[in-house]
């Protein structure tokens, strides 16, 4: 084994090796952790750096779960149409499914644990002790991404018009553990008051109840995504699996590219510059 150099020291909690062991998170990894602790597991206490309980495992691979796979979406469509055309690159068709996690589709559930997280915070630590406080609260918070003329994440599904399956299921599980926080409160009074506000019924999404059960497990915000493409990586594997077995991704190219039609080009015509609204005060 090469000794280290003298020099600066870097410390971790993590993994860390010598000649005969392995260490993580404190632990003998060959002794203590392989065979003993689940991948669901491992992944909260990587991320905490403490071992979640046996309810907040619960929870959270249920999470896992949720959001593993949800059919043909981009992401399974794009990740098995780079297999198609990179076979050799089974990394390279997962990327590409996982980059395609956006505001769309898995960065939803981000997006719903930070926005619930900064209602909560304007409050003050002045949480509601009941339903009915709560509500007061998200009927003054659907109002106002009203009148700003914003959505409200976690607030409708393309397919489930009349109820994501996923949701109540996720909330009992959280209520059966103790775990029905304030984010998941709020969320659950949202899907109660929305109706009043904006003259219609919406789900309150798989994904957006993901990320209020996420945040009330503390679990780091700017991180919430990273679990739902941790969750996606395994339903991605999934479709590789079966594109493997029963192909269809050849099918799919060949859809567009024997349908396509010719048409005159429609050149892009750029908006007039003006300093307001213009390039100023862009950071990247």
């Amino acid at each position: 084994m090469t000794e280290p150099k003298s020099g600066p020291v870097y410390p971790t909690a993590l993994g860390a090796s010598d000649l005969k062991t392995i260490t993580l998170l404190g632990h003998d990894l060959a002794e203590d952790i392989m065979g003993s602790v689940g991948f669901g597991e491992l992944a909260f206490w990587l991320a905490t750096q403490r071992r979640p309980s046996t309810g907040e495992t619960r929870v959270f691979e249920a999470v896992l779960a949720a959001l593993a796979d949800h059919g043909f979406t981009p992401t399974a469509i794009v990740t098995r149409l780079t297999y198609l055309s990179a076979p050799d690159s089974v990394q390279g068709a997962l990327a590409a499914g996982l980059l395609g996690g956006g505001s769309r589709f898995l960065g939803v559930t981000e997006d719903t644990g930070r926005f619930l997280h900064d209602v909560l915070e304007s409050l003050g630590g002045a949480v509601p002790r009941d339903e009915t406080g709560w509500d007061e609260v998200a009927l003054r918070t659907v109002r106002q991404r009203r009148e700003t003329g914003k959505f409200v994440p976690g607030l409708g599904h393309h397919v489930h018009k009349t109820g994501d399956p996923r949701t109540p299921r996720l909330m009992r599980i959280a209520t059966e553990e103790g775990l029905f926080g304030p984010h998941l409160s709020l969320f659950a009074a949202i899907g109660r008051v929305h109706p009043t506000v904006l003259g219609k019924t919406l789900p309150l999404n798989g994904a957006g109840v993901c990320g209020a059960a996420l945040a009330d497990l503390g679990l780091p915000l700017p991180l919430l995504r990273g679990f739902a493409l941790l969750a996606r990586t395994a339903g991605l594997i999934g479709q590789l699996a079966e594109e493997i077995r029963h192909p269809v991704a050849r099918d799919v190219f060949l859809s567009v590219d024997l349908n396509n039609a010719s048409v005159p080009p429609d050149p892009f015509v750029p908006e007039p510059f003006t300093e307001e609204g213009g390039e100023e005060g862009r950071t990247d």
